[in-house]
């Protein structure tokens, strides 16, 4: 499963500012994963369900856009 990017109105890009949570940690749905910048506001991404963080796809610092998958997670 994807952890993605939500969609923030008209915002086009966003920098993924820092993981708040990395490979191999367990989350609970809706817990928080990572933060994001746009437009100098930071947004929380929340983990989609339960499961283990399985891979980071964007890095701290990179820039990425609304909708796409920024790491996957692990079902349990």
């Amino acid at each position: 499963m994807e952890i993605s990017v939500p969609y923030l109105g008209e915002v086009e890009e966003v920098t993924l500012v820092r993981w708040l949570k990395g490979p191999g940690q367990w989350v609970e749905a809706g817990e928080a994963v990572a933060e994001v910048e746009a437009d100098k506001a930071v947004f929380v991404i929340e983990a989609p369900a339960a499961g283990r963080i399985a891979q980071v796809l964007v890095p701290q610092g990179e820039k990425t856009r609304p909708g796409a998958a920024i790491g996957r997670l692990e079902p349990p």
